[in-house]
C-alpha cells in the first residue's frame, strides 16, 4: 500500500487497490467469505456519475465521479482499473523479490538468479561508476564497420538488440503450427510508426524534431562529433525506411504476411544485399525456409540497405544501440532517453522510480522464475477451477450463438464448433515452468545480464528448429495484468495477474463477474472467430475454411462496424482507424453478446435480484464499462490511435453497448440519446 497512500490518490481508487489485495492475499483483513472485495456486489458506485444520461456516454456514467477526481500519476501515461492491477503486482512481486534476496538461495538457483538480476540492475549508482565502459568494445566496433556486410552481421548478431529495416526471428508456422521456422518482417524507425515521419499536421513535424533533437543528445553524450549532421542523417535515413512500409493496417492481414520462401528466392528480392552473411551471423545458415511478411517491401528495403553509404549506417546503429541499452547505463544517457520517449513521445512528466523499472525488466527476463513464486502466494487453486467453469458456460454460449447465426452456412458452423471444441483455456500459469539454468546471471551487472539474457534467449530460438513446437509455453508471465489468444495453438490465456478484482471476484454477484472476467473470455475466444483469428482453423493451421458466401456476408457486417468506430474523434481532427482495430473491435462486441448469452444461461430462468437499485442486467454492463475505467494523456491517446490495435477505453465501451439491444432496454436507451443507434443499424457479428 506504501506506493498508493504516498500519492494524492482518490478514496475509491485506495479502496479498490485495497479490495484486491485483501481478496488475493488471504490476509486477516480479507473480507469475509461471500461479501464482494468491492462494494456491495462488485461495482464501486461511488464512481458513477448521475449527471451523465447513460444513452450519451455510457462509459462517463459508470467512470465520471472517478474520472473527475483522479489525475494521472507523473509517471504514467494511463491510469485506471488495469493499471492499478498492474501497480499492486509490482508491489506484491517487490515482496517477493526481497524476500529472496533475504534468503538468499544457492548459487545457480531461480532465487539466487532473481536476487542478483534485481540487485544489480537496481544499484544506479554502480551503474554510473562503470560510465561508458560497458558499451566501449561495441561502440568501437561499430566504428571499424566498413561495408555492408559488416553492418549487417554486427544488427543480426544475437544481443546487439538494434532495430534495422529488415530483422529476423524465429516462430511459429503458421502453416504448419507444430514446427518453428525463421520468419523476416520490416522494422527499422524510431518513432512508433511510418506516419509519424509522414504527416504534416497536428504535433507530428514538432515530434520529428524533437526526435532528431533526441538522436543528437545521445550521440553528443556518447562523445560522437558532427552530432547533429549524424541526427540528419539519421531523421532522413528513417524517413525513407517509413515510406517502405507498409500501412499498420495492412499488416494485420494474416494471408498477407505468410509468404514462406527459399533462400534462393530471398536472395532474388535484392541480388546486392548480403542475405547469406545475414543468415550465418543470426545463426540460421543451415536454414534453406523463412517466412517473409512485408513481402513486397523486403526488396525495396534491402537495395535501400545497400544504397547508404556506411557511414550514415554506423551513426544509425550507434543511436539504437545506445538508445535500447539505455536503462542500463549511467544516469544521464537513461536520463535523455526517457526524455523524448518518456516525457515528449509519451506525456509522462517523470520516470518510474528504479524498483519499478527493475521489477519490469526482472519480468522480461526471469519472468517466469518470479511468476512461480507469485502464484504460489496469490493465486489459490480454487479461483482456477471457478475461472475454468467460467470458461465452459463461455464456450456453450458460444456454440448457441454459431447455431443462430443466419450469415455463415450449415458446413461452416460444423467447422466452427469443431475449432470451439478445441479451443484450449491457459488459466493462471503454466503446467511446467521455464528452466533458466543456462542463463548466466552475475551480481552487479546489470548491462552483462541483460545482455546474456538477449544471447540465451536467442540460443533457445535457435534450438527450437527442427523441433515439435512447444504447446505447453506461455508468451505472458503469470502475473502480467492481461490475456491474449494465440490462433497457431487455438488457445486462450489467462494469467493470475489478470484474475483479480473487479475482473474476477469469486464473491462478486454473477453479473458482475460475467460482465467483467466473462466479457474478457468471450473476446479472447472471439479472436479465433475475427476477421483475422478466423483464417485459422481447429488445429491453428492458416487457411481458408470459410465458404467463399460466408466471407462476403461476414465482411458486409464487419465492414459496417469498422465505420462506426471510424467515426469516433478522441482528438480534435484525429479519428480511429475503424480497420486497425477491427479484430479487437470484433471481440469486444462479440465478447459481450455472448457473456451476456452465457449469463442468462447462468440464471437458469430465474430473475436475478434488484441490488442497490440495480437491475442485473444493469449490473452486468456496468461491470464491463467499470473493466475499462482508464484516464489518459493525449500524446499516449494519439500514439494509441495511429499504432494500436486496441480502440481507446472509451470507445471500447460506447462502441460495443450501442450494438447490443439489451443495452437499450437495461437503461431506457431512446432515440433521443447521443450513442442510439437504430436497430437496423446495431452489428451483432455474434
Amino acid at each position: 500500500m506504501t506506493t498508493f497512500t504516498r500519492r494524492a490518490i482518490t478514496a475509491s481508487t485506495l479502496a479498490l487497490a485495497a479490495g484486491c489485495a485483501a481478496q488475493q492475499g488471504g490476509s486477516a483483513s480479507a473480507p469475509a467469505r461471500g461479501r464482494a472485495a468491492i462494494g456491495a456486489f462488485g461495482i464501486d458506485m461511488t464512481s458513477v456519475d448521475p449527471s451523465i444520461d447513460p444513452g450519451d456516454d455510457f462509459f462517463q456514467y459508470v467512470n465520471g465521479t472517478w474520472i473527475n477526481s483522479n489525475t494521472i500519476l507523473d509517471d504514467r501515461s494511463t491510469w485506471g482499473t488495469n493499471e492499478m492491477l498492474i501497480v499492486k503486482a509490482e508491489h506484491d512481486v517487490r515482496a517477493i523479490v526481497q524476500e529472496a534476496a533475504m534468503v538468499g538461495g544457492v548459487p545457480g538457483s531461480n532465487q539466487r538468479k532473481i536476487s542478483d538480476y534485481y540487485n544489480a540492475y537496481l544499484d544506479q549508482d554502480a551503474i554510473d561508476a562503470l560510465g561508458l565502459a560497458p558499451i566501449q568494445p561495441a561502440l568501437a566496433e561499430i566504428a571499424a564497420l566498413r561495408t555492408h556486410e559488416d553492418v549487417v552481421r554486427f544488427v543480426a548478431r544475437p544481443g546487439t538488440g538494434v532495430t534495422f529495416p529488415i530483422i529476423t526471428y524465429i516462430g511459429l508456422d503458421e502453416g504448419n503450427p507444430d514446427r518453428y521456422v525463421a520468419q523476416m518482417t520490416h522494422w527499422g524507425l524510431g518513432l512508433p510508426e511510418r506516419e509519424y515521419y509522414r504527416r504534416t499536421d497536428r504535433q507530428f513535424p514538432e515530434i520529428r524534431q524533437q526526435y532528431q533533437t533526441a538522436c543528437a543528445n545521445m550521440l553528443t553524450l556518447v562523445g560522437q562529433s558532427n552530432a547533429e549532421a549524424q541526427a540528419r542523417a539519421i531523421m532522413a535515413l528513417e524517413t525513407q525506411i517509413a515510406e517502405l512500409h507498409w500501412p499498420v493496417a495492412d499488416r494485420r492481414e494474416r494471408e498477407r504476411t505468410y509468404n514462406l520462401k527459399r533462400r534462393a528466392e530471398v536472395r532474388a528480392l535484392a541480388p546486392r544485399f548480403p542475405w547469406d552473411a545475414a543468415f550465418d551471423a543470426r545463426g540460421l545458415a543451415a536454414q534453406d525456409e523463412v517466412v517473409i511478411g512485408e513481402l513486397s517491401a523486403m526488396g525495396p528495403l534491402a537495395n535501400l540497405v545497400v544504397a547508404t553509404p556506411v557511414s550514415t549506417w554506423r551513426s544509425y546503429i550507434t543511436w539504437h544501440y545506445v538508445r535500447t541499452k539505455a536503462h542500463v547505463l549511467p544516469r544521464t544517457i537513461d536520463d535523455a532517453n526517457f526524455a523524448f520517449f518518456g516525457r515528449q513521445l509519451n506525456g509522462q512528466p517523470q520516470q518510474r522510480e528504479r524498483w519499478q523499472r527493475a521489477i519490469q525488466a526482472l519480468n522480461g527476463t526471469l519472468g517466469e522464475a518470479v511468476g512461480e513464486l507469485y502464484v504460489a502466494r496469490h493465486f489459490p487453486p480454487e479461483s482456477k477451477a471457478q475461472v475454468l467453469e467460467l470458461v465452459e458456460n463461455m464456450r456453450r454460449a458460444y456454440g448457441e450463438r454459431i447455431d443462430a447465426v443466419t450469415w455463415m452456412s450449415a458446413e461452416t458452423k460444423v467447422i466452427a464448433r469443431e475449432k470451439l471444441a478445441t479451443f484450449r483455456p491457459k488459466i493462471g500459469y503454466p503446467d511446467r515452468w521455464k528452466d533458466y539454468s543456462g542463463y548466466d546471471v552475475r551480481p552487479g551487472d546489470a548491462f552483462g545480464n541483460q545482455m546474456r539474457f538477449a544471447q540465451w534467449d536467442w540460443a533457445n530460438d535457435i534450438a527450437r528448429l527442427g523441433r515439435p513446437s512447444d504447446r505447453e509455453e506461455w508468451f505472458m508471465t503469470p502475473h502480467s495484468v492481461n490475456a491474449y489468444y494465440n490462433p497457431p495453438f487455438n488457445e486462450i490465456v489467462f494469467p493470475a495477474g489478470y484474475l483479480q478484482p473487479p475482473l474476477f471476484d469469486p464473491n462478486a454477484d454473477p453479473a458482475v463477474n460475467y460482465g467483467a472476467i466473462g466479457g474478457v473470455i468471450g473476446h479472447e475466444m472471439g479472436h479465433g472467430f475475427d476477421d483475422q483469428g478466423a483464417k485459422s482453423d481447429a488445429r491453428g493451421v492458416l487457411r481458408d475454411w470459410w465458404s467463399a458466401e460466408d466471407v462476403a456476408r461476414f465482411r458486409q457486417t464487419t465492414d459496417r462496424l469498422a465505420d462506426q468506430y471510424s467515426q469516433f474523434e478522441p482528438l480534435p481532427g484525429l479519428n480511429l482507424n475503424g480497420r486497425l482495430s477491427l479484430g479487437e473491435n470484433i471481440g469486444d462486441c462479440g465478447g459481450l453478446q455472448v457473456a451476456l448469452h452465457a449469463y442468462r444461461i447462468s440464471l437458469a430462468g430465474a430473475e436475478p435480484p434488484v441490488l442497490e437499485g440495480t437491475t442485473g442486467l444493469q449490473r452486468f454492463f456496468m461491470a464491463r464499462a467499470q473493466h475499462r475505467k482508464q484516464i489518459a494523456r493525449e500524446q499516449q491517446l494519439r500514439n494509441q490511435v495511429m499504432t494500436g490495435p486496441h480502440s481507446p477505453a472509451r470507445y471500447r465501451i460506447n462502441g460495443v453497448v450501442r450494438n447490443m439491444d439489451a443495452w437499450y432496454e437495461a437503461f431506457n436507451v431512446t432515440e433521443d440519446d447521443a450513442l442510439y443507434l437504430p436497430p437496423a443499424e446495431r452489428v451483432t457479428i455474434w
